[in-house]
């Protein structure tokens, strides 16, 4: 479940299933992850971005190891202690591993919140309230992810009311208005655009890493037509976040 949670910050449902699959099957528990190098995990990345991500989840399992006595924690609390885990992972993962009763609160179910139940733009501390209020005394676990499930399927962006099961009792659609869903929350932010950015410059490099050590001119030419400085930043940002490590003109996976 942490796993999951992690892998799907920022990244759609469909892109995780596989890399998920396939990092259990190298890393069935928390020690075996915690004891392997950082250059593993950061292999078994393929596919998914937002690199840091990996790395973050490895340092969690090396708390989970050295803290925790190998077992994840089933509480908000600690959860909040491990790297790379915020407000949702850890309430997400404390209720659907561990049927916790704490409400499961992203942009899905803020829309939900917005929309059907209040009919007005919420902050993030009131969705964060009224979303805890509205749990209902068992099965905890199932009704947050009906929520999710609703603001995913049905209560989108541009939301499908009619055929909508809460429809009926939905406050923006019975009263009208302007849609209060755009902004409410704030629990996430728009994505930048990928194609050309940084940040696909960033992938290519440890997708050629993967493979092995690189000269960094070896790695310019396959990179293509990128400006020498752009290429130098790019290459000094990965290294300042821990993905990758640089011995002279030669580049690695961080922890190779």
């Amino acid at each position: 479940m942490l796993v999951s949670e992690v892998m799907l910050q920022q990244t759609q449902t469909s892109r995780v299933v596989e890399p998920w699959a396939r990092f259990l099957e190298h890393f069935p528990t928390p020690l075996a992850c915690a004891d392997a190098p950082l250059a593993s995990t950061l292999k078994l990345w393929k596919g998914l971005g937002y690199h840091r991500r990996a790395k973050a989840l490895h340092e969690a399992a090396r708390v989970i190891r050295d803290e925790f006595g190998g077992e994840v924690p089933n509480d908000v609390t600690s959860l909040r202690r491990l790297p790379g885990v915020g407000d949702y992972t850890a309430n997400a993962v404390a209720s659907f591993a561990f049927n916790q009763r704490v409400a499961v609160l992203d942009t899905n179910v803020g829309r939900v919140l917005a929309r059907a139940v209040t009919n007005r733009e919420l902050r993030a501390k009131e969705a964060r309230l009224i979303a805890h209020a509205l749990l209902p005394r068992n099965e905890v676990a199932a009704f947050n992810q009906a929520m999710l499930d609703l603001g995913a399927q049905f209560c989108k962006a541009t939301p499908l009311c009619s055929t909508c099961p809460v429809a009926k009792i939905c406050r923006w659609h019975t009263e009208g208005g302007e849609d209060p869903a755009p902004k409410s929350a704030g629990v996430s932010r728009p994505q930048s655009v990928f194609e050309g950015s940084d940040r696909q410059v960033r992938g290519r490099i440890l997708a050629v890493l993967r493979e092995g050590h690189s000269s960094k001119g070896a790695l310019a030419k396959t990179l293509g037509d990128i400006e020498t400085d752009r290429f130098e930043s790019i290459l000094g940002g990965l290294v300042l976040d821990g993905l990758i490590e640089q011995k002279g003109y030669i580049v690695q996976l961080a922890g190779t």
